[in-house]
C-alpha cells in the first residue's frame, strides 16, 4: 500500500515539474490599455448570444421533414333568413277539366262517373242505402243493382229519366228533395215493384206520372204542381198510401178519389176553391165512416170551408181550413 501511494506521488509531481514557465514580463499583458470598466463584463447577457431552443430540436437521420400545417379557412355561416333566389323556367298553364257525369262506360257498380269512380266512392254506400246529399250531381248517378233506399237532397239535378231507375227491383225510397227537378220521365217509376215512398219536395215539377199501387208516402210540397198535370185517380188503386203532401202548388182540386188508407192529407196553400160531398165521404151510404183520416189541412185556399159540411160528416175530425 506504501508503495501504490509513493508511485502515485511521483506522478503527480513529475506533471507539475513539466508545465512551461510563466511569462512575468508586463509587457506581455499590455497592462496600461487593459480597459478595467465592469460594463465590457456583461456576465448577464451572456446567456442570450446562444439560441438554446436549438437544442431541442431532434434531427432523425434518413426521415422526410413533416409538411407544414395547412390552415383551413373559417366555415361560412349564413344568415337564418337567407333566401336564394331560384329563377323557373316558365310553365304551361291548361284549363281546369270540369268533373262530369258518364253514364254508359261499365263499372263495378254498373256505369262509372266522369270523376272516374263508381258510384260508391262518389257517394256512401251503406247495406242497401246510397246516400248522395248535397254531391253537386246534376243527374241520377248510376246506383248498384242492390239499392235499396236512395237519398240524392239539396243537388242541382234537373229532370228524372225513365232508364235512371231501370231494374232496381228492391229500391223502396227515393228521396230528392232540394234539387231542381222540373221534369219527370212517365216511365220512371212504375217499373219499381216495390217504391214505397217518393219524395219531391222542393223542386219545380209541374206533373206527376205513374205511380206505382204500393205506395206509402208522397211528398210533393212547394213545387209547381198543377191539376192538369196529374193522372185522373192517380191514387184511387194505392191500398197502403198512408202520407200526401201536395201543399204550397197550384191545385185548382182536390185529387180523388183518395184511398181508405190514408192518414194524412195536406193540401194549404194551393188554389182549390171548392169542396165535393164524395171528396172525403159517401153521399150514397150515410153511415159511412173514414177512421184513418185524420188530418187534413186546406187552410190557404181560396174555398170556404164553412160551405160544406155535408163533406165532412164521416171524419173523426174537422178539416183545418179558412172560413170566409
Amino acid at each position: 500500500m506504501a508503495l501504490y501511494i509513493a508511485v502515485l506521488a511521483a506522478a503527480l509531481l513529475g506533471s507539475c515539474w513539466g508545465a512551461p514557465p510563466l511569462d512575468t514580463d508586463p509587457a506581455t499583458y499590455d497592462l496600461e490599455n487593459y480597459d478595467e470598466d465592469s460594463d465590457t463584463w456583461d456576465l448577464n447577457s451572456y446567456g442570450e448570444a446562444f439560441d438554446y431552443d436549438d437544442l431541442d430540436e431532434k434531427i432523425e437521420v434518413g426521415t422526410v421533414a413533416p409538411p407544414p400545417a395547412v390552415t383551413q379557412p373559417p366555415p361560412e355561416i349564413v344568415p337564418e333568413d337567407y333566401m336564394e333566389e331560384v329563377t323557373l323556367p316558365p310553365r304551361t298553364t291548361k284549363p281546369p277539366v270540369l268533373p262530369t257525369l258518364d253514364f254508359l262506360g261499365p263499372g263495378l257498380f254498373g256505369p262509372v262517373t266522369g270523376l272516374g269512380m263508381p258510384t260508391c266512392l262518389l257517394c256512401v254506400c251503406i247495406s242497401g242505402s246510397v246516400y248522395c246529399d248535397d254531391t253537386d250531381l246534376t243527374e241520377i248517378p248510376p246506383l248498384p243493382k242492390d239499392t235499396t233506399h236512395f237519398y240524392a237532397r239539396f243537388n242541382k239535378i234537373t229532370q228524372v229519366k225513365a232508364k235512371d231507375f231501370l231494374n232496381l227491383n228492391q229500391l223502396k225510397r227515393i228521396d230528392l228533395t232540394g234539387n231542381q227537378i222540373a221534369t219527370l220521365g212517365e216511365e220512371a217509376f212504375l217499373s219499381l215493384p216495390q217504391l214505397q215512398e217518393l219524395l219531391l219536395a222542393d223542386n219545380k215539377v209541374q206533373a206527376l206520372p205513374g205511380l206505382p199501387a204500393t205506395m206509402r208516402h208522397v211528398d210533393i210540397r212547394n213545387n209547381r204542381l198543377k191539376s192538369g198535370g196529374m193522372h185522373r185517380e192517380g191514387f184511387k188503386d194505392m191500398k197502403d198510401l198512408q202520407f200526401l203532401y201536395l201543399s204550397d202548388n197550384q191545385l185548382d182540386y182536390i185529387p180523388g178519389p183518395l184511398p181508405e188508407s190514408l192518414r194524412v192529407l195536406h193540401l194549404q196553400n194551393n188554389n182549390i176553391q171548392s169542396l165535393n160531398q164524395d171528396t172525403f165521404c159517401n153521399s150514397h151510404d150515410m153511415n159511412y165512416i173514414r177512421k184513418a183520416l185524420e188530418d187534413i189541412r186546406l187552410d190557404g185556399n181560396p174555398v170556404d170551408v164553412n160551405k160544406y159540411p155535408q163533406a165532412y160528416v164521416c171524419l173523426p175530425r174537422l178539416p183545418v181550413g179558412t172560413p170566409h
